[in-house]
């Protein structure tokens, strides 16, 4: 079954902003490795097969498939965006130490669409740590 790209129940938020968010998460140097369970990104359609998600967002669901294109884990990081879930992004808060919202508490309405405001609240936590992370000497 395809998925309807219209309908307002997609697993994530998938929209302009959540995805220049995403984007410069990878700029600043978040830490990623694909694996299964991933949306991803392939803005530069690498990928010829078309997305059952709007705007070029894939789920890793196989990892030979995608390795099969890219050729690599690392070539999959490399060209690919990964667009973390809320799940993954409060993992990463958790992991880091950084006081993240509950599930309860993400989304305050601020925006038209409380998911993606909950989604975004959590993605705008991480850029102080990878930072961090990459001024510590090793």
């Amino acid at each position: 079954m395809k998925i309807d790209k219209t309908d307002r129940t997609l697993p994530i938020p998938i929209n302009d902003a959540v995805l220049a968010s995403a984007q410069r998460l990878k700029d600043l140097g978040l830490p990623w490795s694909p694996h299964v369970g991933c949306f991803v990104w392939d803005r530069d359609a690498a990928i010829q097969a078309p997305s059952p998600f709007p705007r070029r967002i894939y789920f890793i669901l196989n990892m030979r498939r995608f390795t099969d294109i890219f050729g690599s884990r690392e070539n999959m990081r490399r060209q690919l965006v990964w667009v973390p879930t809320w799940h993954q992004a409060f993992q990463l808060c958790r992991q880091w130490g950084i006081a993240a919202p509950d599930a309860k508490g993400a989304a305050r309405d601020t925006r038209p669409d409380p998911e993606e405001d909950g989604l975004l609240g959590l993605y705008d936590l991480l850029p102080g740590q990878i930072m961090a992370d990459l001024m510590e000497p090793e």
